[in-house]
């Protein structure tokens, strides 16, 4: 039977399909003299129909990623999918809408960075002296080496898995190879520049089904540049075999994985495609790298790159999920924060920071409220020793965040060789219980609202190899995830500068959580829109019902791009177990007074946890296949906004989020908690002129509302009055006495109604002599401060005409009368201005 050119595409088409499945792999590039377009199509679409169309080469699909594809044409400035789907959108009738086309990109290249601290880490060339070891350490280190039959010739020197000197400063592991927890069958990725499967210390451990070069396309992701070493010792910290070569790995007996992306320029594609290789069988994907850590760029993975991670967050492991473990980033030196990276800032990320082998915060270690745990990395004299390039090469100098993460993977790989039905969520939970705190003095820590302690500089602590282990082993898998994402809150108001924030709030009721099917929650998302003519001026924070701060977003002095908050998500760990019910606010500030301003657009909060009930939940859709709707058809709500002051420990907030520690022992919460905003309601103005402070900046709040401040100096205002009136008085009573003493027997003169000015109300009763009372008159008023500029005394803010008047009305009216009834403009003056 004869077959039609369609019935052939079709076949094609299923051929690829179940290629695809085992082995998703897509040609070698061509970015010099090639565009690149990823396209997603209709499921009924043939992919060889569509090329035909555009006149494009059909390349493959693009990974495990449904209905996506890749196609090619020559070099050339122009979009040809994009002017194909206008020019079709222009023949279309009104109303149809054929277009298979459901997505397109034209791919661009780019250079993904490692992760390795700036300046580079020396190379020691001797081991640290020996003398200062601890003889108790020392004896245990040889019989642990003894029992475990570990004679690897820099096992030694791998203080970070039994540190000698410094007691405690390493990953507890050895009681778990004790037990023979080693890492059998558990896989890690190294996602980096190559691994070097000939070396004698990782080729029994090579994990070669897992691995594949994206870079110099084929099956073997080994190191071809000068400095392609990194992923080979991220690779030896997690599995180098137990053997006479170097060291060993954390998790001896794990199998390591290649992937190779990071020595030439690649796509979003390419990178999808990676993310996603061989995931029903690596379990574990270590990232030590993502965009520049300079304290200036605000990056996040492209729309292909965040769909491959959800991919494998709801498909990976048989449904358990990819573990992907990213390096918080080197960028702390450089002012930079790892929640303005789109990687290390996804829910779907276990961040990992860096500390050294005395536990100390290093330099270049980031800070963010989305870290979620540390581990050890380079600092205090030393680094961590591993494998290198080589068949028998080893490396003292392996350090930055780019260390930490690997060494968290291989102890994640030590978990799922107990407990291989743990989810990617499970991970994370007991990565959060288990850590443990360190520098628990420095300031640096807040306690949440389930009773534990965090930092925005060690996450929830370091990791403890044997009790994540230990804990793994009887924990309860958590139910699946659920979600509830508020209105887009509508604020196009300029944020003020200075010492005020913009304070906008949404309320979450427990009916609505209910409705979410959300049970309690674990990562919480902000996204934002924000102006501003130096986005390193902003900063914003998060404050949940309970009155717990996360620092979202923190002040960056390099960044001084005019680009703003453009759909950005900001995360935080930080409420992690709170129920979600309340209030929750945002403090948006321009920490800088100078001639850069921004106003906040609009934001809207998510909050992801665990579901109330397993069979409600369902995998969340991917990015931009939520049933096609977009940012701009989420429902939106009118924001109540209000200026907040900022309290005195707003200067240990900003070193809580930056690492500098202060004297101040408190982060900031209002002593007077604000009014709930419903979400929907429209702002007051009464609600507003409650919260607005209406005080010169230099002078304090007491931390309540603009009221209450009215009152208190007010009342100040009233005593000063009362003083200067007495003072008044005795200096009449003083001229009295010397009037007398002179022979006067009058004090004042008749005052003729011809004296008073025109307009100027009469007053009944004995007035004083036109010059003496003039004189007296001015007298008072400078005795309340007043100077020939009403502006000194008088403030312009509406916020005072209650005090002013009660104040003036009471005291200083009374004093007139006394003195200087129906004098001329002075009394106008200062009677006349409280019905301004």
């Amino acid at each position: 039977m004869r077959l039609t050119a369609s019935w052939i595409a079709l076949l094609q088409l299923v051929f690829l399909e179940l290629v695809s499945a085992s082995a998703p792999i897509l040609r070698p590039r061509q970015y010099d003299t090639r565009e690149y377009y990823a396209l997603h199509l209709s499921p009924d679409a043939i992919p060889q129909d569509v090329a035909g169309h555009l006149g494009l080469e059909f390349e493959g699909k693009i990974g495990e990623l449904d209905h996506h594809y890749l196609f090619s044409g020559p070099k050339s400035d122009s979009d040809v999918v994009s002017e194909y789907r206008r020019r079709r959108k222009s023949k279309r009738d009104a109303g149809a809408n054929d277009d298979v086309i459901l997505f397109a990109e034209k791919q661009k290249v780019k250079q993904l960075e490692k992760r390795i601290p700036h300046p580079p880490i020396l190379r020691r060339s001797a081991p640290l002296v020996r003398a200062s070891h601890d003889p108790n350490l020392l004896q245990r280190f040889q019989e642990i080496s003894e029992k475990l039959d570990l004679h690897d010739p820099i096992f030694h020197e791998q203080w970070h898995l039994f540190n000698t000197v410094e007691k405690g400063h390493d990953v507890n592991v050895t009681g778990l190879w004790i037990e023979g927890v080693t890492g059998h069958n558990s896989t890690v990725a190294i996602v980096d520049d190559g691994l070097d499967m000939y070396s004698d210390d990782l080729k029994d451990n090579y994990f070669a089904e897992g691995s594949w070069d994206f870079n110099d396309p084929g099956p073997e992701p080994k190191p071809r540049l000068s400095d392609d070493r990194h992923g080979t010792r991220c690779a030896g910290e997690i599995a180098a075999v137990r053997n006479n070569v170097c060291g060993v790995g954390v998790a001896y007996d794990s199998k390591v994985a290649g992937i190779r992306i990071l020595s030439k320029q690649i796509s979003d594609a390419d990178e999808a495609v990676a993310l996603n290789y061989a995931y029903q069988k690596n379990q574990i994907y270590s990232c030590s790298w993502g965009p520049p850590d300079d304290g200036r760029s605000m990056e996040a993975p492209g729309i292909l790159i965040k769909k491959a991670i959800l991919k494998g967050i709801n498909e990976g492991r048989q449904g358990k999920g990819s573990i992907f473990v990213f390096a918080s980033g080197n960028g702390a030196a450089s002012g930079d924060n790892c929640n303005f990276d789109g990687y290390t800032n996804s829910i779907y990320s276990i961040t990992v920071g860096a500390i050294d082998r005395k536990g100390n915060h290093p330099y270049y270690s980031e800070h963010c409220s989305a870290q979620m745990v540390v581990t050890y990395s380079s600092g205090s004299g030393d680094a961590i020793h591993t494998t290198d390039v080589g068949k028998n090469q080893c490396y003292s100098g392996h350090g930055g965040t780019s260390a930490a993460a690997p060494l968290a993977a291989g102890i994640f790989a030590l978990v799922l060789s107990v407990r291989p039905d743990l989810s990617w969520r499970d991970l994370q939970y007991l990565s959060m219980d288990t850590a443990v705190p360190i520098n628990t003095d420095d300031g640096m820590w807040d306690k949440t609202a389930t009773g534990k302690l965090y930092s925005h500089r060690y996450g929830f602590g370091k990791l403890d190899a044997y009790a994540i282990v230990q804990a793994a082993k009887t924990f309860q898998p958590v139910k699946p995830q659920a979600w509830y994402k508020s209105p887009v809150i509508m604020v196009n108001h300029e944020i003020p500068q200075g010492p005020k924030g913009l304070r906008s709030e949404i309320e979450i009721t427990k009916d609505m959580l209910k409705e979410a099917n959300l049970a309690r929650v674990e990562h919480i998302q902000v996204h934002m829109n924000a102006k501003h003519g130096k986005r390193g001026d902003m900063s914003v924070d998060l404050v949940s019902p309970k009155g717990i701060v996360s620092h979202i977003a923190t002040k960056r002095d390099l960044d001084n791009s005019a680009a703003g908050y453009q759909d950005w998500d900001f995360m935080t760990v930080k409420h992690w177990g709170e129920d979600g019910e309340g209030v929750w606010s945002i403090i948006i500030r321009d920490t800088e007074v100078n001639e850069y301003t921004g106003s906040l657009t609009d934001w809207s909060i998510t909050l992801w946890g665990e579901s109330i009930n397993a069979d409600r939940a369902g995998p969340h859709p991917l990015p931009g296949e939520e049933g096609h709707q977009t940012a701009t058809e989420r429902p939106t709500s009118t924001a109540k906004i209000m200026t907040t002051d900022i309290p005195s420990s707003w200067a240990h907030d900003h070193a809580q989020a930056t690492g500098n520690p202060t004297d101040h022992p408190t982060r900031p919460v209002n002593a007077k908690p604000t009014s709930t905003n419903v979400s929907g309601s429209a702002p007051t103005a009464e609600a507003d002129e409650d919260k607005s402070g209406f005080l010169p900046s230099f002078l304090p709040t007491f931390g309540v509302s603009a009221k209450t401040q009215a009152w208190i100096y007010g009342s100040f205002v009233v005593i000063a009055a009362f003083i200067a009136a007495v003072a008044v008085y005795l200096v009449k009573q003083r001229r009295k006495q010397k009037a007398r003493e002179d022979g006067m027997n009058y004090e004042f003169e008749a005052l003729n109604n011809d004296d008073l000015e025109e307009g100027a109300p009469r007053v009944q009763g004995q007035a004083g002599a036109a010059a003496g009372g003039r004189r007296k008159a001015r007298d008072l008023y400078d005795a309340f401060g007043a100077s020939d500029d009403e502006s000194e005394l008088f403030s312009d803010d509406e916020d005072n005409d209650d005090h002013e008047k009660g104040y003036y009305d009471d005291e200083a009216a009374r004093g007139l009368d006394e003195s200087s009834k129906g004098r001329d403009g002075d009394r106008e003056k200062l009677l006349g201005r409280q019905h301004r």
